[in-house]
């Protein structure tokens, strides 16, 4: 199987990452203006588990290191699929919160405060389970960006209060549970993976056998999650199963992208943390903050509305992100 030699390899692996997590939604706006998110989500998750099973019988079935997919899930014990599948279930609940956040408030609102909460969770998390690399740097950088989160979270205020004339806190309470969950779904992964790719041990699983198992926890809590979601749905009327049928093809083709988008982006993460770390790993990919920000501000124009000062809180805001993100990789 494909295995990722360097540390400067993995981190350009991470930094696509960074890329494929904060432009993944972008897919949701691709989408018919009558189309739901509950119903984009079906094709989301069918999106993941096409992306890595495709990469599994790919990369993760080649070359003399490390063992072939098949022979790698029928070796597995059921610790290490259960750790990998519970993984799935606690990402795929993050992240429907997350996908009602950005229904709610917006890219540049739902991704800081979410996935900048699961940054900060999700490096302390790895941390403690897998310490690698200077604490000091890693935790150093983690508050700018929980600074960050607050200035952004200051600049919704804002932008609510401009538009609205009330500020709206839905989008953003959701956006905090969805990031609390998120920062937990990594260390799951990880736990079930083999710690020597090269030579992996007997009963773990390697990076790609895992990420199929994750996307299968994916798909099947969504028939829980998802369906709930269409049967009382956080904005808007409920929708049926009926409806998801009556889409157009482009809809369900941005679905299918963004799964596969954002596949491609744990994939890389999840193959770089052997030789990065994951707390390194999983706190680089979350720089997609700045990314999915960037996209939200200059892009979808979301903040064109809000008072003059607030483009310039949100500009200190990108910046503090930058410079915690630089911190995490120079700590190892």
């Amino acid at each position: 199987m494909f295995i990722v030699e360097n540390y400067g390899l993995a981190i350009v692996l991470c930094f696509i990452t960074m890329l494929c997590w904060g432009s993944w939604a972008n897919t949701t706006k691709l989408t018919s203006k009558t189309w739901r998110f509950e119903l984009f989500y079906w094709d989301y998750g069918i999106g993941i588990l096409l992306a890595t099973v495709i990469l599994a019988f790919t990369l993760g079935s080649t070359g003399i290191e490390g063992r072939s997919f098949i022979v790698d899930l029928g070796q597995a014990n059921s610790e290490s699929l259960i750790s990998a599948f519970i993984g799935g279930v606690i990402f795929n609940l993050a992240n429907i919160l997350l996908v009602a956040a950005i229904a709610i408030a917006g890219m540049s609102v739902a991704f800081p405060v979410a996935i900048g909460i699961a940054l900060a969770l999700g490096v302390l998390v790895n941390y403690i389970a897998f310490p690698q690399g200077n604490p000091i740097y890693i935790f150093g950088g983690v508050a700018l960006i929980v600074l960050a989160i607050l200035i952004n979270a200051k600049a919704y205020g804002k932008l609510q209060t401009a538009s609205l004339g009330k500020v709206s806190k839905k989008g953003l309470v959701i956006s905090v549970i969805s990031g609390c969950l998120m920062g937990l779904f990594y260390k799951y992964v990880a736990g079930s993976m083999v710690t020597n790719f090269n030579v992996p041990e007997i009963g773990k699983l390697t990076p790609y056998t895992a990420l199929v198992v994750f996307a299968v926890g994916v798909v099947v809590s969504s028939f829980i999650f998802n369906t709930i979601q269409m049967k009382r749905p956080f904005v808007d009327l409920p929708v049926s199963f009926s409806d998801y049928f009556k889409g157009k093809s482009k809809d369900h083709l941005a679905g299918i992208l963004g799964g596969v988008i954002w596949s491609i982006g744990m994939s890389l993460s999840i193959i770089a943390s052997g030789k990065a770390g994951p707390a390194i790993s999983y706190g680089l990919g979350q720089g997609a903050t700045v990314v999915a920000a960037i996209w939200g501000i200059y892009f979808w124009k979301e903040f064109d509305k809000a008072p003059s000062d607030t483009k310039t809180m949100l500009n200190i805001m990108l910046l503090l992100y930058i410079t915690g993100l630089t911190m995490i990789i120079v700590s190892k």
